[in-house]
């Protein structure tokens, strides 16, 4: 008898008839996927306090659907990175973000990792988070403020509302051999 390695699996992909579906149905699973998203925070300097500002009572980000703290990026729609992204840390992001299930977002929080922030000339940051993965919301500032999130949030779940996901994946290649 002989195991399957999970490399042996087909990778999951979008089905054809997903562009098929009816505008009701499409609107359906976006409200759901926008009002539910889970953050994976890759925090790596003094913005990450300002997303621990957000989530708290204050702010209170949990009311816009929004779960602040995913038990990891398996379980993650999510990622905000936030903070100085360096270049030893980039493929720690690229292999974390790679681990998120589809569909799957991202929210570049601070001028660090927006374009490498004060430090754009160090031998050793990365331009951007956007070098090393998709980005689709940026939220400026040198810390952002906590409203500055909310305002990301809602932009990127304006965008969710507004998906179709055939169109974001595209007709997927047959891997099997």
């Amino acid at each position: 008898m002989t195991r399957m390695a999970a490399s042996d699996l087909p990778m999951p992909t979008v089905g054809p008839v997903s562009r098929l579906a009816p505008k009701p149905m499409r609107f359906i699973l976006n409200w759901g996927r926008r009002y539910s998203l889970w953050v994976f925070n890759f925090g790596l300097a003094c913005c990450a306090i300002e997303f621990i500002a957000t989530s708290m009572s204050r702010h209170d980000f949990i009311r816009f659907g929004v779960i602040p703290f995913a038990n990891g990026p398996r379980q993650a729609d999510l990622m905000i990175v936030s903070g100085t992204v360096t270049d030893k840390m980039a493929p720690a992001v690229k292999r974390l973000y790679e681990q998120m299930p589809d569909p799957k977002y991202v929210i570049s929080f601070g001028a660090c990792s927006n374009c490498g922030g004060p430090y754009w000339d160090s031998y050793c940051v990365t331009k951007g988070v956007d070098q090393i993965i998709p980005v689709d919301v940026y939220v400026p500032g040198c810390p952002p403020r906590p409203e500055a999130l909310l305002h990301g949030i809602m932009k990127l779940q304006e965008k969710i509302a507004a998906e179709s996901l055939g169109e974001r994946y595209g007709p997927q290649p047959d891997v099997r051999p």
